[in-house]
Parts: C-alpha cells; structure tokens; sequence
C-alpha cells in the first residue's frame, strides 16, 4: 500500500485541509492519506517551532515512525510544508517515492519579494502584534489564501485556533525558517509535481514556475485559484495528480516494452 503524507505550511494544522483528504483517499484506492501537523501547529502546538526546516523533517520522520508507517512516502505538501517535503526528499532519497509541491517557494530560484509580496507585511505584522484579534487574523488569512474566500469555513478555523493555539513565538520560528531555507539548485531525484493558483495573493506563482523550470518539473497552474488550492478548487488538484500519476505509468510501461 503506497501513502500520501501531506503537509501544510505557516500556522496551518491537519483540519485545515477539509474534506480534501476524504476525497484524495477516494480517488486513489489502495493508497493510504495521512495528514501530520509540523511542531507547533495543530495538535503538537504546544511544541516549540524549529528554527531550521531539516529539524522539522526530522519531527515528521520521528511521528510516522512512532504510528508504524512504513515507507517510502509520497509527499503532497502545501507552502512551507513544500519546502519541508523538499529537504525530506533531498536528504532522505529512499524514503520518498515522489513528491507534489503546490504554491511553494524558496531560495535560490526567487527573491523575498515574490516570496512573500511586500504588501502583506504591514497587515500580517499588525494583526500578528495586536492582541485579541482571533476573528480579524483569520479574516485577513482566508482573504490572503483563498479566492473563493468561502466565509462558512471561518467559524471552523476560528474554533481550531481556540482549542490549539499557535502561539507568537511559533509564527516567528516558522518565518525565520521559511526564511532561511535555501532549496538545492540540483533537481530532486524523485518524480515532482507543481502546482500554483494564479491568483495567489500571498506568494507570486511566479515562484513555483521558476522552481519546475529550475528542476525541469511537470507544472499545472490553475486559472483563478489562490494559496490554499485545496480549498479553492480540490477536484482539479486530485484531477493533477490523478493525471500526473497515470502518464508516469504510461511512460514506465513504454520504457519496459
């Protein structure tokens, strides 16, 4: 049995997914989706954040060991968790089989500025510093990272943040090392998909365009979708993936022949 790992990036834990996991599960029987929460998030909030991505890699291989899962893993993982995907894939090689990035990005392939567009920082700072603003931040966070901005799911993820907590420290640590991870300019050996939204409000998709030019990826970019692609649009990433796994097939049966 093959399985999914997926991994979520900056404040974000497992629920924050939604039903995508259910549906990804059903698309690809005989596989097996589990979603882990990095240190810090979700139920590990009261962990602190690591400072470094590798430690963060090292956390996730610990969890899954802890639950008895074998590998290798496939790894589907959103923003920061891309760049988490990215070094288990790098410094762990057979424990990886393939890996799907969506709206990732990293040193060196593009600058901060598109790494985080400038004018984000002044509300993230506001709300970030300013006390008792659960219901604003969440707010700015679904305008940031969704297109559809659905407001049904800010009662969820308002609970979520109530029951656990990421605290101010934890969002800096995972800043800091979003911040200073740096991607190896040489392609990964496993099978990569990226994919990016248009519209994302939050990264430039510009940057998940350099990093499949840079490392010679398959790329899918959808038309009006933001950061959280998941929740804008999740039949067309499983339709991705779906499409991406059946053409490796192809080719693997056409080498074979």
């Amino acid at each position: 049995m093959n399985s999914w790992i997926l991994v979520r990036g900056l404040l974000r834990e497992t629920r924050h997914w939604g039903d995508f996991p259910a549906r990804l599960q059903a698309a690809l029987p005989g596989n097996r989706v589990i979603a882990i929460d990095l240190p810090g998030n979700g139920e590990h909030y009261r962990l602190r954040s690591p400072l470094r991505v590798a430690e963060m890699v090292q956390f996730c291989r610990a969890q899954l060991a802890l639950h008895g899962e074998p590998g290798p893993f496939n790894l589907l993982a959103l923003s920061l968790g891309g760049m988490v995907a990215c070094d288990w894939a790098r410094s762990h090689p057979a424990e990886i089989h393939r890996c799907v990035l969506i709206n990732t990005s990293m040193r060196p392939f593009s600058p901060f500025y598109r790494r985080l567009r400038p004018r984000n920082y002044p509300p993230l700072l506001l709300h970030g510093l300013r006390a008792d603003t659960g219901r604003e931040f969440e707010q700015l966070l679904l305008r940031l990272t969704s297109s559809r901005a659905d407001p049904a799911v800010l009662p969820h993820w308002l609970a979520w943040r109530t029951q656990y907590p990421v605290s101010r420290a934890n969002a800096l640590r995972q800043l800091l090392a979003a911040a200073r991870f740096s991607a190896p300019r040489h392609k990964l050996p496993q099978p990569l998909l990226v994919l990016a939204g248009s519209a994302d409000r939050l990264v430039d998709h510009r940057c998940s365009l350099a990093l499949a030019r840079h490392w010679h990826s398959t790329l899918a970019l959808h038309p009006w979708a933001g950061h959280d692609l998941p929740l804008d649009d999740g039949e067309w990433v499983i339709e991705q993936i779906c499409h991406w796994l059946a053409h490796s097939v192809a080719e693997n049966a056409d080498r074979q022949s």
